[in-house]
């Protein structure tokens, strides 16, 4: 409750505990077991701090919060409250709020993105839960995107560029150093499974602007509301966008110095999921931020169940607590108990420890900074009902809040595409492929002219060798024709001397032969041999019988001794 410019937060014995304006943006913390009255001590300083004129941010684990939107009512508990406080007749009223879904479902809010890029490597990594030579290699790729002016928005645009650097990583070597094949491969894998769980939602363009969590209506800071009930789901997201938007905030809000009130103020829920795994180079970082934002006008409020949840160098930076009740029931939960006392400053009234286990729902034990930066003595008390109303929202009554979200706000929902690493990457992987089918066409070309000049050669070579084969045929049957003629003459030759043999053989035979039969028959006559027919034949016969019977006789013996000659 804003009340005489006073945040009015919570009522002890001694009167109102108030928080000192410029003494805000020092962090705080509102720790406490659940069921013991976080979430209500979250509503009350938020709409205290939206009546100063004073943004917040907060993430809304389970819808409880979205009633900070609409008027409170009276209730037996606030009445009773209200009479302790000396607040008979609060005036409820309702935030200016807008809800926000990292998931993009307009029915929870409107989308919630960031770019690749805005994100960095070293976040990405955490949400990807690489090891440090994946994280050396992501470091690699954002450089040379970077280089290469290849804008990361999305993630095919990461894709892309991993498979770009995977393909070409031996051209980068030398430059940026070595990008193994095999951690390519693990952050693509990574990365599908954060495809998978929606986080892709979370990373495109509108990318989200810092600036519009610093709006004020009629005088009211707006309550900028995450939708976190599925986001809870997925831990590594919800940690990882908290801690990238409260560094977008260090990085991009000017230095304002201390203002004498806040111009943001950041409420972190859950706050144990920023650093469970996370590297202490990114724990390191966020004490710096946390260290440093305050100097941009930024408080940061951490919310969690214990205050050993926050690492020792950023909780001593929390400076405006509020502790509700710790049950201490095992060793380690005692230990936490006494932690938690010894960070406050004693009260001479009471024991702070024995305090924070007897502390009933909405109590909590109270210490803020005062107006000179010294911690308040710690107070028990109880704190203040919130105004607006406690609890979930209708659906009705969330999109009549979102319908009354500026032009500007409502621009979130129109997602778009604009030309970035992966249009770049994959025209030159079109340019390259067609060149690639280029040169396989020329290449294919090529082979078949060789081809074809090898087919007419051999075609060549086959008809000369044909040729060749029919002229040894041809020159040889030439030969073998020659060979033939001459055996012919040969034959005919031996024939023709075989038939001279015979002629000269018979005429010899028949010559001797009728020398032989001339000379018998001759002989005969002399010697007074006489015919059988006739003894009165004259000499003229006896010699032309003797000459034809030698004649007979000499052709038959000739004839049989030259066809003994031949066939022998």
């Amino acid at each position: 409750m804003y009340l005489d410019n006073k945040l009015y937060v919570a009522h002890c014995d001694n009167g109102p505990l108030c928080l000192t304006g410029k003494m805000c943006n020092r962090h705080g913390l509102i720790a406490g077991a659940t069921g013991t009255g976080k979430t209500v001590s979250l509503q009350v300083l938020a709409e205290t701090f939206s009546q100063a004129g004073v943004p917040c941010f907060m993430a809304d684990m389970k819808g409880d919060l979205s009633g900070i939107s609409q008027t409170g009512k009276m209730t037996s508990f606030i009445e009773k409250r209200g009479k302790e406080f000396g607040v008979e007749n609060p005036e409820f009223q309702p935030c200016p709020v807008r809800f926000y879904d990292v998931y993009g479902k307009k029915e929870n809010g409107f989308p919630l993105r960031a770019t690749i890029s805005s994100l960095g490597p070293q976040l990405l990594a955490r949400l990807m839960d690489l090891n440090e030579t994946q994280t050396g290699v992501l470091n690699i790729v954002f450089k040379i995107a970077e280089d290469h002016q290849l804008l990361l928005i999305d993630l095919k645009d990461l894709r892309l560029m991993l498979d770009f650097v995977g393909k070409n990583a031996s051209k980068f070597t030398t430059a940026y150093g070595n990008v193994s094949a095999a951690s390519v491969g693990a952050i693509q894998r990574s990365i599908l499974a954060i495809d998978s769980e929606g986080g892709d939602k979370f990373f495109g363009e509108p990318a989200f602007d810092i600036e519009d969590l610093l709006d004020v209506e009629n005088g009211k800071g707006v309550m900028s509301v995450l939708v976190a009930d599925e986001l809870m789901l997925n831990p590594k997201l919800y940690s990882t966008f908290m801690l990238w938007l409260m560094t977008e905030l260090y990085a991009k809000l000017p230095e304002v110095g201390d203002l004498e009130l806040p111009k943001l103020v950041f409420f972190l829920d859950e706050a144990h999921m920023l650093f469970n795994g996370t590297s202490k180079a990114l724990v390191d970082k966020l004490e710096q931020v946390i260290r440093l934002v305050r100097s941009k006008g930024v408080g940061i409020y951490f919310i969690t169940q214990s205050p050993t949840d926050i690492p020792d160098n950023i909780l001593g930076q929390l400076s405006n607590r509020v502790q509700h009740a710790l049950r201490a029931f095992t060793p380690k939960e005692q230990k936490d108990v006494r932690a938690a006392a010894e960070t406050f400053r004693a009260n001479p009234n009471f024991k702070t420890e024995e305090a924070i286990m007897t502390l009933e729902t909405g109590e909590a034990l109270v210490s803020f900074l005062d107006e000179k930066g010294a911690p308040m003595m710690v107070e028990r008390a109880k704190m203040l009902f919130p105004l607006s109303q406690i609890g979930a929202i209708t659906e009705g009554q969330r999109l009549d809040v979102q319908n009354a979200a500026p032009a500007r706000i409502k621009g979130y929902a129109e997602y778009f595409d604009r030309e970035s690493a992966y249009e770049v990457l994959k025209a030159e992987n079109e340019q390259i492929a067609a060149q690639e089918e280029e040169a396989r066409q020329a290449k294919e070309v090529a082979k078949a002219a060789k081809e074809a000049e090898k087919a007419e050669k051999e075609a060549a070579k086959e008809a000369a060798r044909i040729e060749r084969e029919n002229a040894r045929a041809a020159r040889e049957a030439e030969k073998e024709e020659a060979r033939a003629a001459r055996e012919a003459e040969k034959e005919a030759a031996k024939k023709k001397g075989c038939f001279k043999k015979i002629f000269s053989a018979i005429a010899l035979a028949v010559v001797g032969s009728v020398g032989r039969s001339v000379g018998t028959s001759v002989g005969k006559a002399v010697t007074g041999q006489k015919s059988t027919k006739s003894s009165k034949s004259s000499g003229s016969d006896i010699l032309g019988k003797a000459a034809k019977t030698a004649t007979t006789t000499a052709t038959r013996k000739v004839t049989e001794e030259v066809l003994k000659s031949i066939f022998k």
